[in-house]
């Protein structure tokens, strides 16, 4: 049993929802729920008519037309809340994983961010409500804990938007809860990529924004299981955080290519030297779950269970320079390996 993989998984006969379903995580969480479930329907929502014909025809070669035939693929932006809340009939569970990612393209371009994150947020919650939605998860960031950078500003305002939609469900009974974690290992636009594809054409030197810098580490793999762990423990109202290991980006370019210099670029508008989590504000209102932690919601106007999990001290917080767990050069290379998309025989071979 790998790192957060559910002991359990309740996705039978359900209709599955993924927003930025052809992105990295989306592509990876389909494959997954399809190698491990028989959902009755698993439906795409995404902008990107491309990326939707390349993910049927992937997925064709790697689960032949048996399984295909339980997708969905449906063009939309989840700015538009008509399409969306029409797109959602029918859905049992949401998975929110639409988002503009980039630091440094949020920060020259507020608006579309704010639109996509935030108000997408809002429109995912009204769909979800008027279709009686069950369950909802919302993939967060680090960057959304006391945050210094517009995209990060934009995922705490899409957290609270989510958690507070709980207070909204009224005798509906839809559940929303979000899953915030660190870089993923070989998502698109994330620095291992690139370091690969530098070391790949012969590069001597890997640009560092500041030597001092370290970043919280987990994979693709790893982070579709943490959300399919947390549909099983979620009450309503969490944000659940996964306990992962740390890395200073030097320590990561080191590994990576051994004999290669490090060039010092500096740091990029919106970035900060340390990635936190959990702050020492959170943690008054945060459980320790073993392998995870979760934020409860301050304000709970709906019938919740609490969680069972030791609470935390009230100075605890949860950074990647303070961090108790962290990689090695082999355990990075471990998860660069874990990272690496799926390989499947097609079906019939």
């Amino acid at each position: 049993m790998g790192r957060f993989e559910p002991t359990r998984l309740d996705l039978d006969g359900k209709v599955i929802f993924v927003t930025g379903g052809t992105g990295s995580f989306g592509r990876r969480f389909v494959e997954t729920v399809l190698e491990r479930a028989t959902p009755r329907k698993l439906i795409v929502f995404s902008r990107d008519e491309l990326k939707q014909s390349e993910m049927q025809f992937d997925l064709m070669e790697r689960f032949g037309p048996e399984k295909l035939a339980r997708m969905r693929f449906f063009l939309g932006d989840v700015r538009d809340r008509e399409r969306l809340t029409l797109a959602m009939r029918g859905v049992d569970v949401v998975i929110h994983a639409a988002a503009l990612k980039q630091v440094p393209a949020a920060e020259y371009n507020p608006s579309e961010c704010i639109h996509t994150n935030v108000l997408g947020a809002e429109n995912v919650v009204w769909g979800c409500l008027t279709n009686r939605v069950k369950q909802v998860v919302a993939l967060s960031t680090d960057k959304a804990c006391n945050p210094i950078n517009l995209y990060g500003a934009t995922k705490l305002a899409s957290d609270k938007t989510f958690v507070a939609a709980n207070n909204l469900s009224g005798d509906i009974g839809t559940r929303f809860a979000v899953v915030r974690y660190g870089n993923v290992v070989g998502s698109r636009g994330s620095v291992a990529p690139l370091f690969q594809r530098l070391i790949a054409n012969g590069a001597t030197e890997l640009p560092i924004t500041d030597p001092r810098m370290t970043r919280f580490w987990i994979t693709l793999n790893q982070g579709v299981d943490f959300v399919l762990s947390s549909l099983g423990v979620m009450r309503g109202g969490e944000i659940f955080v996964p306990k992962i290991p740390s890395m200073k980006m030097t320590d990561l370019a080191a590994a990576m290519a051994p004999k290669a210099a490090i060039k010092v670029v500096g740091i990029r508008p919106g970035e900060k030297l340390h990635e936190i989590m959990i702050s020492a504000d959170d943690a008054r209102s945060t459980v320790d779950l073993g392998d995870r932690y979760a934020i409860e919601p301050a304000f709970v106007e709906y019938t919740r269970a609490p969680l069972p999990g030791s609470r935390l001290a009230e100075d605890f917080s949860y950074a990647s320079n303070t961090n108790d767990e962290w990689l090695s050069t082999e355990g990075l290379l471990a998860l660069l390996g874990d990272g690496a998309p799926n390989r499947r025989r097609r079906a019939g071979d």
